[in-house]
């Protein structure tokens, strides 16, 4: 498992009984996770100073409950990479921060290499992937079904310092997008993903993992420049393993690209802790 350990302004400082208590700066959450199936707590006297709980409801979603005054939006910081925090709907608050292994890596990738480096981020949701690969140097191209997802994009690109740089920010259906591509013959050095399980673009387009992503894989071929840089397939969709991801990825590349493919988990550390939270998935190719 990759973990991403390497945060000074977020931390999980405590996990039991289906909820993490995490530092966003100087905000501490309690949000739901599934994978915390275990009672005990570490830090019993922590979990009385959350600024803040997400509780879920018998009949679906969940609201925030608010024990302390906080702001509405704060900032988070990674490294050189500045990101907007806030909470939203369904326990979220803009950011993965245990994406922070794919943006080390993206921007290792992108900066070693001897070329410009166009960028292809699809679901793309609040540009974490966005901003890391434009302060690597590179030029994106984000694309999300939702408006105010694009939005909140914009506005961490702009925290970051880096709105001079190129980028392009689209809402539309990923599909539809590729094959429009396709059709102009745009090509990119390199494909980053995050799909959802299930979702439906901005026309009622219906998106379910397990019977889109193989043809979107096969579709993204068709805009891949002659010389890749990578491709990264991110996922949390329950019950696929890493190893599918790189499966797909090698069925669609492996006879046409030289290249090295590999697959894992990605993870948060709890502070003081040898205990890891795991995340999600992906799936790589690389040069």
């Amino acid at each position: 498992m990759e973990v991403a350990n390497n945060w000074k302004d977020y931390e999980i400082i405590d996990m039991s009984n289906g909820e993490k208590l995490e530092r966003w700066s100087n905000v501490t959450l309690i949000r739901p996770d599934p994978q915390i199936i275990w009672k005990e707590k570490t830090h019993k006297e922590e979990w009385k100073k959350a600024d803040a709980i997400y509780s879920r409801s018998n009949s679906g979603g969940g609201e925030w409950h608010y024990k302390n005054k906080i702001p509405k939006e704060w900032q988070v910081h990674y490294k050189n990479l500045t990101f907007n925090i806030k909470p939203m709907g369904f326990k979220h608050t803009g950011l993965f921060p245990e994406q922070a292994v794919n943006w080390d890596w993206m921007i290792n990738k992108i900066q070693n290499a001897d070329r410009e480096i166009k960028v292809l981020n699809l679901f793309a949701y609040t540009g974490g992937a966005t901003v890391a690969c434009l302060s690597a140097g590179a030029s994106v191209c984000h694309i999300d079904s939702s408006k105010g997802m694009c939005e909140f994009a914009k506005e961490n690109v702009i925290v970051s310092g880096l709105q001079d740089r190129k980028v392009r920010f689209l809402v539309d259906d990923v599909v539809k997008f590729v094959n429009r591509e396709i059709r102009r013959g745009n090509k990119y050095d390199a494909i980053v993903m995050d799909p959802p399980s299930y979702g439906r673009g901005k026309n009622g387009e219906v998106w379910k993992f397990e019977d889109n992503i193989s043809e979107l894989i096969k579709l993204c071929m068709q805009v891949l420049s002659n010389k890749p840089l990578f491709f990264l397939i991110n996922s949390y969709t329950t019950g696929i393993s890493s190893q599918v991801l790189e499966n797909i990825l090698r069925i669609n590349i492996e006879s046409k690209i030289k290249g090295k493919f590999s697959n894992g988990e990605i993870g948060l550390p709890m502070k003081n802790s040898k205990m890891i939270l795991p995340c999600g998935i992906y799936g790589r190719w690389e040069e």
